[in-house]
């Protein structure tokens, strides 16, 4: 039989897809699965969609669906990088002719490798102080510049400009051009953050992306990004993913914001703010000014008024003088009738004292002409004594003193005589 006798079968693709379809529940209708969960979301539905990859390092990824009912039954919230087994069906998403895994239960089976090893270096970081509140710096109050470090392509820089043109038109942007994805991002994202912070030419930072999977943000948690934004001279704000993306340089950075239009928002305050407080300190200072300038002409009114009217002032000078001069007048009285109060007492105190000095001389002088009236010879003398001496003029107080032939002279009160020992006559000195 030729070849142009077979019969071919032509499919239609909706035929084809549901046929693949069919096949694929015959020979899977229900299977349990081990994978590590990436780009997990959740819709408004309540179904969620996910990525299951394979945790042995193959490069192996499967699409899976879970609907709002099964959803509803997990005794856990599902996110990236955990570590799950997950039950269900494997069917054929006929309006893109995809494979998906249909789940209709899922339990955890630990953590994922990425997730892990997110853990183990943020522990390590902030063990090391990376992460401390005390690091943080505020944001300027009013910025010029703003530096943006992420891509050219991305969607996060048309986000961060659409929300500065709409907020803050006057403040100039400065790309710096990173990858934000991929194994050279890391190496891309120091340098461009370096270079940022060697030119200074902008106020603060922007470190920025739109949202993915964990393996899509991963370059937001390299070690070397994370410890560049640490040690940043520039403030930097951080708006990687969505608000539930959490990534080490959230941590490292002094603002997290929870997108990129956020991160834009927070770091320049809207324009019109801006102008309403300027315009508010306007009027303060020109309120405070205007209490000035009246302050100030009150003081000057016054100082005209004492200069227009010289004589006035003089003539409270003079009174001023005179005043005074009458104090110091009866200052003076009161000093001098003090002193001659002074002196009247210290006079009577020295004539007192002379008075009684004088007396106690007297009385001495009359005890010690006493005594030497007491003691005078011509009183014994006048008594019936006489005063004898030798030729020499030597008193002769006992007989012998003399022997006979000698020159005596007897004294007496009223005269004296001259007479020669004829004889002498001593006696025995008494026995004691």
């Amino acid at each position: 039989m030729s070849a142009e006798a077979i019969p071919r079968v032509v499919w239609s693709v909706a035929a084809l897809v549901r046929s693949v379809a069919d096949a694929l529940q015959a020979r899977f209708g229900s299977c349990t699965v081990r994978g590590e969960i990436s780009g997990f979301s959740r819709a408004a539905s309540g179904h969620c969609y996910f990525n299951l990859k394979d945790v042995d390092g193959e490069a192996a990824l499967i699409r899976c669906a879970m609907f709002r009912r099964s959803a509803s039954l997990l005794d856990f919230a599902p996110a990236d990088g955990q570590e799950v087994q997950v039950r269900g069906r494997l069917a054929v998403y006929e309006p893109r002719g995809e494979l998906q895994l249909v789940v209709e239960a899922m339990t955890r089976s630990g953590a994922g490798a990425l997730y892990e090893q997110f853990l183990r270096l943020k522990a390590r970081l902030e063990a090391e102080g990376l992460f401390d509140a005390t690091r943080k710096r505020n944001l300027p109050a009013f910025v010029q510049r703003i530096g943006v470090v992420t891509s050219l392509a991305a969607a996060a820089l048309r986000d961060v400009l659409s929300a500065l043109e709409r907020r803050a038109p006057h403040v100039g942007v400065i790309v710096y051009p990173t990858a934000v994805q991929g194994l050279e991002a890391p190496a891309s994202l120091v340098q461009a953050i370096d270079l940022a912070n060697q030119r200074r030419e902008v106020d603060l930072l922007i470190v920025c992306r739109g949202g993915g999977s964990l393996e899509d943000l991963w370059s937001f948690n390299d070690e070397r990004v994370v410890r560049a934004i640490a040690a940043s001279g520039l403030p930097v704000v951080c708006g990687v993913g969505h608000e539930t993306d959490v990534t080490l340089a959230d941590f490292a950075a002094d603002l997290r914001a929870p997108t990129p239009t956020a991160a834009a928002e927070l770091a320049a305050p809207a324009r019109d703010e801006q102008v309403d407080y300027l315009a508010q300190r306007g009027r303060s200072l020109a309120r405070a000014a205007t209490r000035q300038l009246d302050s100030h002409a009150q003081r000057l009114d016054r100082l005209a008024l004492q200069v227009s009217r010289p004589a006035e002032r003089i003539a409270r000078h003079a009174q001023m003088l005179d005043a005074l001069a009458q104090r110091r007048r009866t200052a003076l009285r009161q000093l001098l009738a003090g002193q001659r109060v002074t002196h009247r007492q210290l006079a009577m105190r020295l004539a007192a004292a002379a008075a009684g000095a004088l007396k106690r001389e007297r009385l001495r002088c009359e005890a010690q002409a006493a005594r030497l009236t007491a003691l005078d010879p011509r009183r014994v003398m006048s008594r019936g004594y006489a005063w004898v001496t030798d030729s020499r003029g030597r008193p002769v107080t006992t007989v012998h003193a003399v022997k006979p032939g000698d020159l005596l002279r007897a004294s007496w009160v009223d005269g004296r005589a001259d007479a020669r020992v004829e004889h002498v006559d001593r006696e025995s000195p008494p026995s004691s």
